[in-house]
């Protein structure tokens, strides 16, 4: 493991990890080519890595938004919250499903600023207003996204990334986990046709 995947917290050593957390950081590295500096920062504490990788997975595996989808609110929510870890390793994912090398710059920066259809803008509208007035936001939110189409278990899973994520980009804020270099580059090449 890299010491360098946190700046605040010792990396646990590879050996120290139990079985199924080492299981799980090789299926990442082999999938992904380099371990995310998220999997080795959040084996300090397996039971942390557990839960956290088990609602990561069912977000992106057990959901009717595609996707991009999930990587535009991923990223936009990150921006918001100033966390350059998930702006920079989402923003590598959502260049790679939504295939547009700029739109991840512009949504970490300012969603409105892209050019999105009214479905995502709104989409995200909701996803800012929750991380940055989460007591502000009632059932006219929710009736804004049902207006643009978004089924109801879409309207949950919406919400649930925005929670997810803005619980990861704290965490990834408080103990300096760090982009790895190779997200900066993936997806920067041309739209493909």
């Amino acid at each position: 493991m890299n010491d360098d995947a946190m700046g605040r917290f010792p990396v646990p050593d590879r050996s120290e990890m139990p079985e199924d957390v080492r299981e799980r950081i090789d299926e990442e590295t082999e999938r992904a080519g380099f371990t995310p500096n998220v999997f080795a920062a959040f084996a300090y504490k397996p039971s942390h890595f557990r839960a956290f990788f088990a609602y990561h997975d069912a977000l992106t595996e057990d959901t009717t938004l595609a996707r991009e989808e999930v990587e535009m609110l991923v990223v936009t929510v990150s921006g918001v919250n100033d966390c350059l870890y998930c702006v920079v390793a989402h923003g590598a994912l959502l260049r790679i499903f939504a295939d547009a090398p700029k739109l991840a710059d512009q949504l970490a920066t300012n969603h409105r600023s892209a050019d999105l259809s009214e479905q995502h803008r709104t989409m995200l509208d909701v996803a800012v207003e929750l991380t940055e007035s989460p007591g502000d936001v009632d059932g006219e939110a929710i009736d804004r996204l049902r207006a643009v189409g978004f089924s109801t278990e879409e309207i949950w899973d919406i919400a649930s990334v925005v929670a997810v994520f803005n619980l990861s980009n704290r965490m990834a804020t408080f103990a300096d986990i760090r982009p790895n270099d190779e997200f900066y580059a993936m997806g920067r090449g041309q739209k493909s046709d």
